[in-house]
């Protein structure tokens, strides 16, 4: 059980998005640019990936997680914790040129492309249609769920991904996806069903060579 309501909750989300307009916009360019970036990668692609999944994950532990969440749920603190270590892991594995990201035409790319086209597209449209649209709604980018679906995948169309990227995502996955079933969040359900997908892909997929990696994300 938790210690609030779906009322609660997506009134929570009402006051953060009014709070914050407009930074979901940000969100949305930055979101595009990595999509771009992504498709056609150039020298230095791999550290704007990371910079721009670094600020998306620390924005969400900070600004949402503890400064309006933790009003609701005192464990948000923790979870704050969990979003912030996860934007320095994306920093730091940036400023050393170890994140590669490059669509490739497999299982692995083509699906991550679809999870980061749902957390941008169909994930709000999902929510519209279960009747907690706009201004109550959570944000690719801005909003944990989303960022995190978002983040699989990225992760997915990476050359070769660092695991270490993968705990704190896998974990929230499951955390968001609990609370999405007792909060009746349709659209946050996919949160443990794209981390499924992304671990057994990224367990098949082959991996690049640490030569092409680096060539990839300069």
């Amino acid at each position: 059980m938790l210690p609030f309501g779906a009322d609660v909750f997506f009134f929570v989300f009402e006051q953060y998005n009014h709070a914050i307009w407009p930074a979901q916009v940000v969100a949305y360019v930055l979101g595009l640019l990595v999509l771009g970036a992504a498709m056609r990668p150039f020298p230095g692609s791999g550290r704007l990936v990371g910079a721009v999944l670094a600020l998306a994950w620390l924005w969400n532990g900070i600004a949402y997680h503890v400064m309006h969440f933790a009003g609701i749920n005192f464990w948000a603190y923790g979870f704050g914790a969990l979003f912030v270590i996860q934007g320095l892991l994306f920093a730091w594995t940036a400023a050393r040129g170890r994140l590669a990201i490059r669509f490739a035409p497999d299982p692995a790319g083509w699906t991550g492309l679809g999870l980061a086209l749902f957390a941008m597209a169909l994930y709000p449209l999902i929510g519209a249609l279960a009747g907690h649209g706009w201004p109550r709604a959570p944000v690719f980018g801005v909003a944990p769920c989303p960022t995190t679906i978002f983040t699989w995948g990225v992760l997915l169309m990476s050359a070769r991904m660092p695991r270490h990227l993968a705990i704190v995502p896998l974990v929230w996955s499951l955390i968001g996806g609990t609370a999405a079933f007792f909060l009746g969040v349709p659209e946050d359900l996919a949160l443990p069903v794209a981390a499924l997908i992304a671990i057994v892909l990224m367990l098949l997929r082959g991996r690049r060579t640490p030569a092409q990696e680096l060539r990839s994300g300069r």
